[in-house]
């Protein structure tokens, strides 16, 4: 063996066979008939039964001869008392084969409702990373908004009802065996719905880009994430039917899912998990309050990955030349770009009309030790380009009052 190679290089890389495009969502029979199964788990929450996609999923399956049962019982955050019970509802109905339809939440709760029913265990006993045994049976997931990217990650995200805290499970086993990608379902999305979630994706792709853990095919992935999400998110927001912007969205999040389930996430979403953990918040909006504090704190110890992630955001210098990555190296150089970064993700926010404070939440000062507790604990903050102290997350939870 060549004594120069560098064993640390290696990297492994996991993502599941996926198809994209308008009018995807209609295979999705075609593709659980070739499982062979008999009976299939739609996993799903009130709002996309009301949306109509569920319907559509039925009727799919019904062509092939394929029975279902619904588990809806999903709320934002899921649960781990909504896990056990999906998991219930597999065993009892014999079913051979989960299909999810929604956003983040639901993809989430269906992945754990797949290794409990294969591991007879309570599914906070799988938190960490590679603490899954058995894998679950086979799992499609179809997502209906564009940023969670939970149908293609590695990455599961529940809370632990007793003690209210998010608990992530990383595993290969997390992964979908198929993910059905339509921009079509993204349409009856919300407004605010619309910002959060695509904002969710440009944090991921933020992190994964300034991750530890990153390599050359997750900053590929994750700065052409950075770049369509900053021309198309806005365009998003103000027409909600525009097909365009939908499928650049869509594009953008599973670009930002591939980068981020194999370099993993950061600060930010360490954080937000402690607060939608501990508070119920939404994981988007929290992410989206969070993200220019996090890049004020990190900037110092990424600084050529952030100078390039500004560059993509179309973010210029004084004298409106490019951003030169090969003599950006001064202090003056990098101090402008922080700030001109800084303020482009401050302008992004306010222009879809996200001002929440913490203090709009029901928190209250005295809250922020255990939430900074609950963040350091989170896997998320190993990654992240520096381990912060307790101090620093409580600080940056205090400029969010």
């Amino acid at each position: 063996m060549n004594s120069d190679i560098n064993m640390k290089e290696l990297r492994k890389f996991v993502a599941p066979e996926f198809l994209m495009g308008v009018g995807a969502l209609e295979t999705v029979g075609d593709y659980v008939s070739n499982f062979g199964v008999n009976k299939v788990l739609i996993v799903t929450d009130a709002g996309i039964i009301a949306a109509g996609w569920v319907a559509k999923v039925e009727e799919s399956l019904k062509l092939h001869g394929v029975k279902s049962v619904i588990f809806r019982d999903v709320t934002p955050n899921p649960k781990d008392y909504e896990v056990m019970a999906g998991a219930a509802l597999f065993l009892k109905e014999s079913c051979d084969l989960i299909v999810a339809i929604g956003g983040g939440s639901p993809m989430d709760c269906a992945k754990g409702i797949g290794v409990v029913s294969s591991n007879e265990a309570n599914i906070l006993d799988f938190e960490g990373v590679d603490m899954v045994p058995v894998p679950g049976p086979p799992l499609i997931c179809i997502p209906t908004t564009a940023g969670t990217a939970a149908d293609i990650s590695q990455f599961a995200i529940i809370v632990d009802s007793n003690r209210k805290v998010k608990i992530a499970i990383i595993s290969k086993s997390m992964v979908p065996d198929l993910a059905i990608i339509d921009p079509l379902t993204t349409t009856t999305m919300s407004p605010k719905l619309t910002v959060e979630t695509g904002i969710d994706a440009l944090v991921h792709a933020f992190e994964a880009f300034v991750s530890n853990a990153s390599s050359t095919i997750t900053d590929i992935n994750a700065i052409k994430a950075i770049s369509l999400i900053n021309e198309n998110l806005q365009g998003a927001f103000n027409e909600p039917d525009n097909m365009h912007y939908r499928y650049q969205m869509t594009l953008a999040s599973l670009l930002a899912g591939i980068a981020f389930s194999n370099a993993s996430l950061g600060i930010v979403h360490a954080m937000a998990h402690s607060l939608g953990g501990g508070f119920d918040l939404p994981h988007g909006e929290c992410n989206a309050i969070l993200l220019e504090h996090a890049v004020d704190y990190n900037f110092k110890y990424a600084e050529k990955k952030y100078a390039e992630i500004a560059r993509a955001m179309g973010i210029r210098m004084a004298d409106n030349s490019d951003i030169n990555l090969d003599s950006v190296e001064s202090s003056h150089n990098f101090d402008f770009i922080k700030q001109s970064l800084i303020e482009r993700l401050r302008t992004l926010r306010k222009g879809v009309g996200i001002n929440t404070r913490l203090s709009q939440m029901g928190i209250k000062r005295d809250d922020l030790p255990q939430l900074a507790r609950f963040a350091l604990a989170d896997p998320c903050i190993l990654t992240n380009p520096v381990m912060p102290t307790q101090h620093d997350v409580e600080e940056i939870y205090e400029r969010l009052f």
